[in-house]
């Protein structure tokens, strides 16, 4: 009977010994796979078709949607929010911001153009078809980028984090930290939400981040650099703007002032 007892005892043993390995070999190799130890892609460019763009632009927020770009411009006394024709850059109708309003970020969520602005700590939502205005909010901080991924609205600040709010309220729900290798990813600025996940451009350098906003590593980064030679040489005239036709599978980047849009396609690499 002690030995049956005995031998009982010792499987018992060996099973919770053998739980125990397997337990750690799951918890370190999941471990493993949320540490952020994978490169990011790197990509590079192919112009598909080049557009006019308006050099009196200073763009800060680009969106495309049913045939139409839609543009926010900065600057004080020269912000402004635009509907564009993307064949001819013309400017088809157009909303000035006035006071000390500086135009940031823009997105379009339903019938609905959410605009923010620079350091006023006010955005402004518009109706999409006659660009009246509808009601203003208030948020904490700078405004720069703006996108959605349907439920939420993104937002970019110049930092590293990339803040939730909700479309309604704009109240705050969610905050992350951008990080390529685990270092913060500083100076996001314009943002699109394309395939699910955000492109944002990095202020003052000639490339676009590709972001995981489920973890917010970065998880590509797309080199643009000679993309547009300049007319003059102006520090400030940098790389920012990105809209993305959802229909078409179309990806449209310009500059502040740039006398150009372009249609570029990625290309990889490795």
């Amino acid at each position: 009977m002690k030995k049956s007892i005995l031998a009982a005892a010792s499987l018992i043993l060996i099973i919770a010994i053998s739980l125990s390995i397997v337990a750690y070999i799951v918890l370190t190799n999941n471990a493993s796979t949320n540490e952020p130890t994978n490169e990011p892609s790197n990509y590079t460019y192919k112009i598909v078709k080049t557009y006019p763009h308006d050099t009196n632009s200073f763009t800060e927020g680009l969106v495309y949607q049913d045939g139409v770009l839609y543009e926010s411009t900065g600057l004080v006394g020269q912000s402004s929010l635009r509907r564009v024709n993307l064949e001819t850059g013309e400017t088809l109708q157009s909303v000035s911001l006035t006071g000390d309003s500086f135009g940031e970020g823009i997105t379009i969520f339903g019938d609905k153009i959410i605009q923010l602005t620079w350091m006023s700590h006010k955005g402004f939502v518009y109706n999409k078809t006659s660009l009246d205005e509808l009601q203003q909010f208030s948020y904490q901080g700078e405004g720069w980028g703006l996108t959605h991924d349907d439920t939420r609205l993104i937002m970019s600040n110049g930092s590293a984090m990339l803040t939730f709010l909700d479309p309604t309220t704009f109240k705050v729900i969610g905050i992350l930290e951008v990080t390529d290798g685990g270092e913060p990813v500083v100076n996001l600025n314009e943002l699109e939400y394309v395939n699910g996940v955000v492109y944002a451009n990095v202020w003052l350098q000639d490339r676009i981040a590709i972001i995981n906003i489920q973890t917010g590593n970065v998880t590509g980064w797309i080199n643009l650099a000679g993309i547009y030679p300049g007319e003059n040489a102006d520090p400030d005239n940098v790389l920012n703007g990105i809209a993305f036709d959802a229909t078409s599978n179309r990806l449209f980047v310009t500059g502040k002032r740039w006398s150009q849009l372009f249609e570029i396609q990625l290309v990889p690499t490795g």
